[in-house]
């Protein structure tokens, strides 16, 4: 699929990528359940995809223990990453979480690691819908 070293990768690098699987993960869902207004489907994405969002799903993630040491590692390589553009909406630490859970995700993806990826994005769903997770 990629030829990709997500080894070598920064966590910003792993953070740009994951951005937009996670994303596209998202707005597959929001279709597959039946959202159609471009209007709806911007409002209703904001529940997943902003910083604060992420803030909150890492924090349930923690909380549940659901992600290994691997994981975590990528998390915090993203975590930590120095991003010279601004938080915008939202502090520091919330935006620094943020891109964690992005290089998260990008880890995933470039590791091929699809049916783990597939897993953490329902059990995302599930908690944000149940309103266990709220932003």
């Amino acid at each position: 699929m990629h030829n990709l070293n997500y080894e070598q990768m920064n966590g910003l690098a792993l953070a740009y990528i994951g951005d937009a699987i996670y994303e596209l993960e998202v707005r597959q869902h929001l279709l597959a359940m039946g959202l159609t207004k471009v209007n709806d489907l911007q409002k209703r994405s904001k529940h997943y995809v902003s910083a604060k969002a992420h803030a909150a799903i890492f924090q349930r993630m923690s909380d549940e223990q659901i992600l290994s040491e691997d994981e975590l590692v990528y998390f915090k390589r993203g975590r930590n990453a120095k991003s010279h553009t601004k938080a915008k909406n939202t502090d520091v630490v919330t935006y620094r979480i943020s891109t964690g859970i992005e290089a998260l995700f990008g880890y995933l993806y470039l590791s091929n690691s699809q049916e783990r990826l597939q897993t953490l994005m329902a059990w995302i769903f599930d908690e944000i819908e149940t309103g266990r997770i709220t932003k």
